[in-house]
């Protein structure tokens, strides 16, 4: 007999008896609506046999684990239904998302929203059908059969195979799959089905590999929370920043510029310069050195901090990475390794720490072209990039300050409420993506486990998502559509600085090696805008507005009182604009609105005569007549103090 601990409750099982078994014997309901389970932690099928005694936790769609299992066996029915309208299909991976899934598929065209439904009716079928879903462990002579005429999942199964590890099928009816799960136990809980989009995506992101369909869906357990999904996805379509962007004039893409590299209109720049000079002077006010580096190096110099070696398929190259005979650059696509040069610049001692280097940077990311999104995911970026070289006793102190710092930035921005917290370790199954040593590692997520925990942050862990050089704070938040992004990123190294041959002279006249930490206070302007586009549907809080004021003149007869106006607002520092056109002033009202501008004067016979002005304002509460001072002084604290 085993015990088998269910969240504090412990009960005796024959050793042997399978996850789904003790589903089956808390209840029916329960065993109907698992979707895996999490032993020990670890989250696994619910045919996963239990041999020794174990906690045990049953996992149903309303679990984050649950939901990623049956999006997983969903995006396996969707391959199968392509399967059979379209045999000559060539699959690729199928991994599910934070919501949904998606599969890469060769072999044919793409698909068009007109194959849809026919995809999605087969997908029933399958479902109807309820198929067991069931796994097994094969040998690479084995896999070289059942894959035979599908050269993507060929390459992925020598490579696996490489790498040694475990090779397993699932198998549904007349589908079978290179997968490591976990599945359901059957296709019949996959009822309610959508597919929502098809893009292209190359093959592994290369570039140079073939173009394939990337197909998107989603599904649920019920036809109601699909219609409730649905409705969701209606509304997020209008706070989608890429529609609110567009129309607002914030930011266009121009397909001979290339996917992933938006043009910033005069609106978009202007708000990404107010969150860019905001930055800066609060970080120097904390204490930060503003650094300005190169856009591109040599190859020498991330072959020394080892990004050549991790992160190359990442990189713009200028040149051919493999001639070494010739020189060759690389687009920078992050900072570190150019602000440490700062810090090497001349001898440093233990006075001189900590040292915080801070920088707007402009980073190139060759990121997978069906990731690209807008303004979210992109492949030239700008970001407030900082390192702090210090001492090890002043680590929790600088950590804290960083932290504390990000939270500011966020609750100005009113991003705080929508943020999560993620503690990004390290995999020490796969040594080969990690510098460092095992010791290293489990040193350095020590230190920011105690430093989280007496900073008393709720956060969740996320095993392999570790930078290659030390572990994280993740500071996570979603968009309008669910699909959840790090925006401000945390991060402790003990292996860089010594890389660089960064010292300082103590206090005992030796030489130390630093620590250093690698932060943002705001993370990637672009897509802090494209958030804040989302949150406030376009309306921006008024000290972030391209526009903050728009003077209206009823008639011909008011434009040079409306000039004079205009001028006042401009020599107090507020951004005006002034609507001279001859239109009726219901249509000027009407514009001015649709682009969310916060305050319109409107001015007439009357304001002019008595000095005045008609305020119309975004909240009701701030508008009516007021002498021009007074509207000034109103608008000016608000901006002062970033109200929202």
């Amino acid at each position: 007999m085993i015990k088998v601990d269910l969240k504090g409750t412990v009960k005796e099982f024959e050793a042997g008896v399978s996850a789904a078994e003790v589903a089956k014997s808390i209840g029916m309901g329960l065993y109907k609506s698992a979707c895996a389970a999490k032993v020990d932690g670890q989250v696994c099928d619910l045919r996963t046999v239990l041999d020794k005694d174990c906690a045990l936790e049953i996992l149903t769609f309303a679990d984050e684990e649950g939901k990623h299992a049956f999006w997983h066996t969903a995006a396996h029915v969707m391959a199968q239904a392509i399967q059979h309208l379209y045999p000559e299909a060539h699959f690729g991976i199928g991994p599910a998302l934070e919501s949904g899934w998606y599969y890469d598929i060769g072999g044919v065209k793409s698909f068009t929203p007109d194959q849809f439904a026919g995809i999605e009716a087969e997908m029933k079928k399958i479902a109807k059908a309820d198929l067991p879903v069931e796994k097994r462990i094969i040998t690479v002579e084995e896999g070289r059969q059942i894959f035979a005429g599908q050269p993507y999942k060929l390459e992925l199964l020598e490579e696996y195979a490489e790498k040694g590890w475990e090779l397993s099928v699932y198998q549904q009816g007349d589908f079978v799959d290179l997968c490591a799960g976990p599945h359901l136990m059957s296709t019949g809980a996959v009822k309610a089905v959508k597919l929502t989009q098809a893009t292209s995506a190359y093959w592994r992101g290369d570039s140079n590999r073939d173009s394939l369909c990337r197909m998107y869906g989603i599904a649920f357990p019920k036809a109601s929370e699909l219609e409730e999904y649905l409705k969701q996805q209606e509304e997020a379509l209008k706070r989608d920043h890429n529609k609110i962007g567009r129309e607002l004039e914030y930011f266009t893409t121009v397909d001979v510029i290339g996917q992933g590299l938006p043009v910033m209109l005069p609106n978009g720049a202007r708000a990404i310069q107010l969150l860019q000079r905001w930055v800066e002077d609060t970080e120097q006010k904390r204490g930060y050195l503003l650094t300005k580096t190169p856009l591109m190096a040599k190859r020498d110099l991330y072959k020394i901090s080892g990004h050549w070696d991790h992160y190359l398929d990442g990189m713009f190259i200028l040149g051919d990475p493999h001639d070494e005979t010739k020189e060759c650059f690389a687009l920078r696509p992050m900072t570190c390794p150019f602000q440490y040069q700062v810090y090497l610049n001349r001898k440093r001692s233990y006075r001189d720490l900590p040292m915080r280097l801070g920088e707007t940077s402009t980073l190139f990311r060759n990121e997978d072209s069906g990731e690209m999104h807008g303004l979210i995911r992109v492949r030239q970026f700008t970001i407030s990039e900082g390192h702090i070289v210090l001492r090890p006793d002043q680590l929790e102190e600088e950590f804290r300050g960083c932290l504390e710092l990000a939270k500011e930035m966020l609750d100005t921005l009113g991003l705080g409420e929508d943020v999560s917290y993620r503690f990004s370790q390290w995999d020490p199954n796969r040594k080969d993506k990690y510098e460092g040593t095992a010791e290293q590692w489990e040193e350095a997520q020590g230190l920011m486990k105690k430093i989280l925990d007496h900073l008393g942050l709720d956060y969740k862990v996320g095993i392999d998502e570790a930078a290659f050089y030390g572990p994280k704070l993740d500071i996570q938040i979603k968009n309008v559509f669910g699909k959840e992004d790090t925006l401000i990123t945390i991060q402790i190294d003990m292996l860089l600085a010594q890389k660089f041959g960064m010292t300082y002279v103590g206090e005992d006249g030796q030489e130390h090696t630093p620590y250093i930490i690698h932060r943002t206070s705001i993370g990637c302007y672009e897509r802090t805008l494209a958030l804040l586009l989302e949150k406030y549907a376009g309306a921006l809080p008024t000290w972030l507005m391209p526009t903050q004021v728009e003077i209206i003149p009823i008639t011909e007869r008011q434009h040079a009182y409306a000039r004079e106006l205009h001028n006042k607002l401009e020599a107090a520092g507020i951004r005006v604009d002034t609507d001279y056109r001859s239109e009726k002033m219901g249509y000027k009202i009407r514009e001015a609105q649709l682009k969310k501008i916060p305050y319109m004067l409107v001015v007439g016979d009357k304001e002019m005569e008595e000095g005045l002005v008609a305020v119309r304002a975004r909240k009701e509460e701030k508008g009516g007549v007021m002498t021009p001072d007074a509207f000034i002084g109103q608008i000016l604290t608000e901006i002062a103090t970033k109200e929202r």
